[in-house]
């Protein structure tokens, strides 16, 4: 039985739209809106360093530039994980990128206030420890799978940026202690999410490499 063009051409344009947003990820362009974004919030990254400690680390129109700029790039993690998601432009490399983006982010913004004296090193290094070791363990299990971003972590995330845009602003008073309450909030979820994570990875693991096509 032959097999006219016209079927050919109804066989792949059927394919297409049972694809939609779920396309296969080898079909999504890298340099996509979404990982434009995650790109930019990387980038903006130093130039928040820089605001953070123009004029000594504690010049109110300073600490100002540096809350406008976190907040620009914090506001960019809200958008490039929807968009990946609405339009199908999740990739790998968003997998892995969004979340290094997060973490260095608020990496370098909670050791800029325990330099600066505004926030305690034994928080710093809880929240860092736990980023690093996490990152690391997804590039430990990457043959096998990525573990993306869960609820948990992406709430760990807007409680940290929170709490951290409270303290670089220059505030005192109910809005200083409103920042530091939701920091130890912050650590807990911190805490919480590394340790589900590693639980993942363990089954990652132990479940053997991906199938590859």
């Amino acid at each position: 039985m032959s097999v006219q063009p016209e079927e050919i051409d109804r066989g792949w344009s059927g394919a297409l739209p049972h694809a939609g947003p779920e396309r296969a990820e080898n079909q999504v362009p890298l340099l996509n809106i979404a990982n434009v974004l995650t790109i930019a919030r990387i980038v903006l990254v130093p130039l928040f360093v820089l605001a953070l400690f123009a004029g000594g680390g504690h010049d109110t129109g300073w600490r100002i530039v540096a809350a406008g700029l976190f907040g620009l790039a914090a506001v960019t993690d809200r958008f490039d994980g929807q968009l990946a998601r609405k339009y199908g432009l999740v990739t790998d490399f968003g997998k892995l990128a969004d979340p290094i983006a997060d973490k260095a982010l608020i990496g370098a913004a909670l050791i800029g206030l325990s330099i600066l004296g505004d926030l305690p090193w034994w928080i710093t290094l809880v929240i860092c420890g736990r980023e690093i070791g996490i990152t690391l363990l997804r590039l430990v299990v990457v043959r096998r799978g990525v573990i993306p971003a869960g609820r948990g972590g992406k709430l760990k995330t807007l409680v940290q940026s929170v709490a951290v845009a409270l303290l670089v602003l220059p505030l005192s008073g109910a809005f200083l202690t409103a920042g530091m309450i939701l920091m130890y909030a912050a650590v807990a979820l911190t805490v919480i999410t590394g340790l589900d994570y590693v639980g993942q990875a363990a089954r990652l693991w132990f479940a053997g490499p991906r199938a590859r096509s």
